[in-house]
């Protein structure tokens, strides 16, 4: 098994015992990201689509540190704050990929970190484009 470590400036620093995303073999898994804006560190909170921009802009770059882009997604998931914020999201969501979507689920959880209403994590795969 390779296992690496993946870290970019471009995506938010870890707020936890965790990394952005560790590459085992040619699987790219990415921790949930949140709407913080990796130059000003700042969270962008109170709409969810905003949000979920910020969400998919910071998952973006970890898959460029790893030589990926939205065609290697292979399964995504989706937490929300609020299951009204699903067709806002769906809609940010589904503008980062072309046709042969990945799978995924989306779920509505009690509080997510920060208080922010929308949190998103991805695996992807070399071999999935």
């Amino acid at each position: 098994m390779s296992k690496t470590i993946i870290n970019t400036p471009n995506a938010p620093a870890p707020i936890g015992p965790y990394n952005q995303a560790v590459l085992v073999n040619n699987t790219l898994y990415i921790s949930g990201q949140i709407a913080i804006n990796p130059q000003t560190n700042e969270l962008l909170t109170g709409d969810a689509g905003v949000e979920a921009h910020q969400c998919m802009r910071n998952l973006e770059a970890i898959l460029h540190q790893a030589g990926m882009n939205f065609t290697h997604v292979a399964k995504t998931t989706i937490f929300l704050s609020d299951m009204n914020f699903f067709a806002r999201v769906n809609e940010v969501y589904g503008s980062y990929f072309a046709a042969g979507y990945p799978a995924r689920e989306t779920v509505a959880v009690k509080g997510l970190p920060k208080g922010v209403n929308v949190e998103i994590s991805m695996i992807a795969c070399l071999s999935a484009s």
